[in-house]
């Protein structure tokens, strides 16, 4: 295996996000930028692939204010990382973002194994390895939670509801992982000063031969839920727990609850 390549996404943190209670709407304006919970798990699959075999690993993202990301995720064992700023991607559906995506990696050559997360923490639409593996032509492989390369042989056990699922490939894939794969580790110091050394590069949407690059999804709003509290008291005035049982199976009847 010669070069492999994770896709990740740089998301603003939830941590920080705040509702504005007159409005409902979500205030982003002191949310930081982080690298996608899931795709740490990804990195460090790609990680110890490299460690195993020599490849080449590279990082790629599309979005908004992505150059922040490098020094994150070149800490944490890429060889190199892409990335592409650009206003089109701010609320770019799954279709925008792998249509994109497939162009980075036609760019950079292609790759023997492309590695996704099962998702963003953003959209959680799970919709993007497997577009891109279309739009590639890439065998697809979802919910990979164990990755055994032998030569060029890749072996990977899916996880199912009813149980696992071991496939074997040797083309070009791309595979989506699940976060039971690893348990991704902090970088040390000396990865994080490291990270300042290894390339990191621009790619401009001009670049691409990306044709249509329209979303299909478009989203309106975004409103945190009402949250209206009754706070009926069941047992008030001396109420017996017979009495008050009764009173709450009637309650959550007329509520539609049962």
């Amino acid at each position: 295996m010669k070069r492999v390549i994770v896709c990740y996404k740089w998301v603003l943190d939830g941590a920080d996000i705040r509702v504005d209670k007159s409005t409902r709407k979500l205030n982003v304006e002191k949310a930081k930028w982080i690298l996608n919970e899931f795709d740490r798990n990804a990195i460090e699959a790609g990680a110890r692939i490299k460690a195993s075999t020599g490849c080449e690993l590279i990082g790629i993202t599309a979005g908004v204010d992505t150059e922040e990301s490098s020094k994150n995720v070149l800490s944490r064992g890429l060889d190199a990382v892409h990335f592409l700023n650009d206003p089109i991607m701010e609320g770019a559906d799954s279709r925008t973002t792998s249509k994109v995506l497939a162009g980075m990696i036609e760019k950079l050559g292609g790759a023997d194994l492309v590695i996704c997360s099962e998702a963003s923490d953003d959209e959680y639409a799970q919709q993007t390895s497997a577009r891109l593996a279309a739009l590639l032509g890439y065998a697809s492989v979802t919910y990979v939670q164990h990755i055994e390369v032998s030569g060029e042989q890749i072996k990977l056990s899916r996880k199912l509801d009813d149980g696992t699922e071991d496939v074997e490939v040797a083309d070009a894939t791309v595979i989506s992982v699940v976060p039971d794969i690893n348990d991704p580790p902090i970088p040390s110091l000396k990865q994080i000063l490291g990270a300042k050394k290894k390339p990191s590069t621009a790619v401009a949407l001009a670049e691409l031969r990306v044709i249509d690059r329209s979303s299909q999804l478009r989203t309106e709003s975004v409103l945190a839920p009402e949250v209206a509290r009754k706070q009926i008291q069941l047992t008030a005035g001396g109420v017996s727990i017979a009495d008050a049982v009764l009173k709450l199976t009637q309650q959550l009847s007329s509520d539609g609850v049962l």
